[in-house]
């Protein structure tokens, strides 16, 4: 018998460097790709470690990791994994997916401003405890060569430190400079420049002070400032691009009789795709074949899905449930009401960017005003001194250090890192630093209904007054649906200990409802007219049980959200003009703006239209805050002066938001409005802190009275003065 022969390191060394042809076919084999799905109902640490679980176990998955605060999973699987294999394995165990395009989004993990500035933080506070020991030295009375020594170790430490950690503010104030205006940042990089140029020097004249430690101070003080205004900034990312992630990137287009996976940009006017159950519609289009229910919620917040059958126009974007459905596109790709939403999106993030802040407007005035004291401290004693440029300079650079903006820099952050740690205890994250701001200067509040003042999930009422017998045939037909109003029947069935009946030929009828046969008699779940029923006021499914009786009517009302009542409530207590603003039905829209005591209500609102509604209001001078979740709110949210949505919202919805409600109880917005008030209160009050500060220091700094480090200690407790304001807030 003939042995296998294998190829050993020492025989062929070429056959271990240079892989063999059926070793490259089987990397090829091998070859991963990356799928991105939204996952809008996961919640928590049990729905991450289902999800994952799931995942993990489907052949061809390597790995998949859930990001619960995008509310996405990221999945790594060979290229033989299909991602409508994962969305429906996903739907299986209860959480619907929506798959992303992961070119369209923003790299969000790859966080390199945040670990920038943290390393640069890091770097100036390890090298200002350092240069602190060695000036103890110098201050405890060490002369001559020791001094010297210190000083010149202190300066290899310091002007790299200053080279490295400074160039936030050095490339900023040059940026200033080329657009011929002083921004906050000139003074503080003149400030830096001259404390190190200054304590150089000294240190190469032999002189008896250097201030290698004022100016490492400064940069880390500062420094610490532009990480915590980095911090409340940095979740907030484009809605644009979120919406235009949620596009479909592929279609199946039919060719004759055969089906061919495309991608949307190969798609043109006039071509047929097939779309099947539980998928998104990749285009516009009409329905030409095929009968089923859309389900049109995200786009329009409608809470029931309407009925396609042929010549139905469809939008991308919205989810057929039902039946497969034949589509003649009539826009794809950039043409698509989607993406058109997309753009309106863009627009109004652009528009809200221009909002200037408190801290802005300071520097505006306060820039100028530093640089005019500086150079008059440095000629008027290069006067007095009779030409001494040594002392001149060394004043100068005590005002620049004395009216540094530190206390200004931090004066924002502070107080909106320590409001921002209250509001989070409280169930709300700020997403942006000049959220706060604007919240406190809200005066209409505009309040989505579906998913926001509501629950947006269907639930069955008066269960327990139907006939016992009806509900396991009740069962059993609802668990054979996907429809809303199905599944949401078949869990409160299930909770109430029901055993489903045994039916055979159970088959869904696309677009109407579900059948099978029970004791040899067809039953029926479904529509009104599909069973004979007539038609309830309220939204209902019905069921025929074929035995003459008139058919039975399951009523379904939409669960108020916790703490929506007190939301408003408290709103209106605070001057606030409250509006309810849907795209639902309105008999619905009217029973809830009636329960919660709200008289300014539109229902049937197109995505479009929320966004007019919201730009009429602005121009007419109102601050709008939007509350919103879905994807027909998100142009309203990226247009209002000030927007929330709910944890429970789409990805594009939440990143247009400026701050995301973590629980379900609505009742924190109410306490979101106050604190905004008090925490634009605090900010005020560390300008005049800061402002007081210098009416007290720079007459001391400009009489030569304060050395370059005296002004550092000086800058350091106006710091810390502001910062101790702001955790008042706490």
């Amino acid at each position: 018998m003939a042995a296998t022969l294998t190829p050993s390191a020492t025989a062929c060394p070429a056959c271990v460097v240079v892989p063999s042809a059926e070793a490259l076919a089987a990397k090829r084999a091998r070859a991963e790709s990356r799928i991105m799905l939204s996952l809008p109902s996961v919640r928590n640490a049990t729905c991450i470690s289902s999800v994952e679980r799931l995942l993990e176990a489907t052949p061809g998955v390597r790995s998949a990791r859930v990001n619960l605060s995008l509310k996405r999973v990221s999945v790594d699987a060979d290229a033989s994994v299909t991602t409508d294999d994962l969305i429906a394995g996903l739907n299986g165990i209860g959480y619907p997916a929506h798959e992303l395009d992961p070119g369209l989004l923003s790299a969000t993990e790859n966080d390199k401003r945040g670990r920038d500035l943290l390393m640069r933080l890091g770097v100036a506070g390890f090298s200002m405890m350092n240069i602190m020991l060695l000036s103890v030295a110098v201050w405890s009375g060490a002369e001559g060569p020791t001094r010297d020594l210190f000083h010149w170790i202190s300066a290899m430490i310091a002007l790299p430190t200053l080279a490295f950690a400074g160039q936030p503010f050095f490339a900023s104030a040059w940026a200033s400079l080329r657009e011929r205006r002083l921004g906050m940042d000139v003074p503080i990089s003149l400030a830096l420049v001259l404390a190190s140029s200054i304590s150089l020097f000294e240190t190469i004249k032999g002189g008896h002070h250097a201030y290698f430690d004022a100016a490492v101070s400064l940069c880390f003080f500062l420094l610490a400032g532009r990480y915590l205004d980095y911090r409340s900034r940095a979740a907030a990312r484009s809605a644009a691009e979120e919406l235009a992630a949620l596009e479909v990137p592929r279609a199946l287009r039919l060719d004759g009789a055969q089906e061919t996976m495309v991608a949307i940009a190969d798609l043109r006017v006039g071509d047929l795709v097939r779309v099947r159950p539980g998928a998104r519609m990749p285009v516009d289009g009409v329905v030409i074949n095929g009968a089923s229910e859309i389900d049109r919620s995200l786009l329009t917040g409608e809470t029931l899905p309407v009925q396609a059958m042929r010549d139905t126009i469809v939008s991308a974007g919205e989810v057929n449930l039902t039946g497969p459905l034949t589509v003649r596109v009539t826009a794809a790709g950039k043409e698509t009401s989607l993406h058109r939403m997309a753009d309106l999106v863009a627009v109004a993030e652009t528009a809200r960017s221009r909002y200037t802040s408190l801290a802005d407007r300071m520097a505006r005035r306060y820039s100028p005003s530093v640089h005019v004291l500086a150079l008059s401290s440095f000629l008027g004693w290069l006067w007095i001194s009779g030409g001494d440029v040594r002392l001149a300079v060394n004043i100068a650079a005590a005002v620049l250090i004395i009216t540094c903006p530190c206390a200004l820099a931090l004066a924002v952050p502070a107080v909106v890192t320590s409001a921002s740690g209250k509001l989070f205890r409280k169930g709300l994250l700020i997403k942006d630093g000049t959220a706060l701001e604007r919240l406190a200067e809200v005066d209409t509040v505009i309040f989505d209904k579906t998913g926001t003042l509501t629950m947006g999930a269907p639930r069955p009422l008066l269960l327990e007054d139907q006939p016992r017998d009806a509900l396991p045939v009740a069962m059993a037909l609802a668990a054979a649906s996907s429809h809303p109003l199905s599944v949401a029947l078949a869990a409160a069935l299930r909770s109430m200990g029901v055993t489903p009946a045994g039916l055979s030929d159970l088959r869904e009828a696309p677009g109407y409802g579900v059948e099978g046969r029970w004791q040899g008699t067809r039953v029926r779940l479904g529509r009104a007219a599909w069973v004979g029923a007539d038609e309830a006021t309220e939204t209902a499914t019905y069921l025929d049980l074929g035995q003459g009786a008139a058919p039975l009517t399951f009523g379904f009302a939409d669960r108020l959200r916790p703490g929506a009542r007190e939301a408003v409530e408290g709103l209106r207590a605070q001057g606030k003009q409250v509006m309810l603003l849907s795209g639902d039905a309105a008999a619905a829209v009217k029973a809830l703006a009636g329960d919660l005591g709200i008289t300014d209500w539109r229902a049937g609102a197109l995505p479009a239209e929320k966004a007019a509604v919201v730009a009429e209001l602005s121009a007419a001078g109102h601050k709008v805050l939007m509350v919103g979740d879905g994807l027909n709110d998100t142009a309203a949210l990226a247009g209002a002066h000030v927007s929330i949505s709910p944890a429970s919202a789409l990805d594009a919805a939440r990143v247009a938001s400026d701050v995301v409600l973590l629980g379900q109880d609505l009742g924190p917005v109410a306490d979101a409005a106050r604190i905004s008030v008090i925490a634009r209160r605090r900010i005020k009050q560390n300008f005049a802190l800061s402002l007081a500060y210098n009416l007290v220091a720079v007459p001391v700094a400009l009489v030569g009275l304060a050395t370059p480090l005296i002004a550092a200690l000086a800058m350091s407790t106006s710091s810390l003065m502001v910062t101790l304001n702001a955790m008042r807030m706490k």
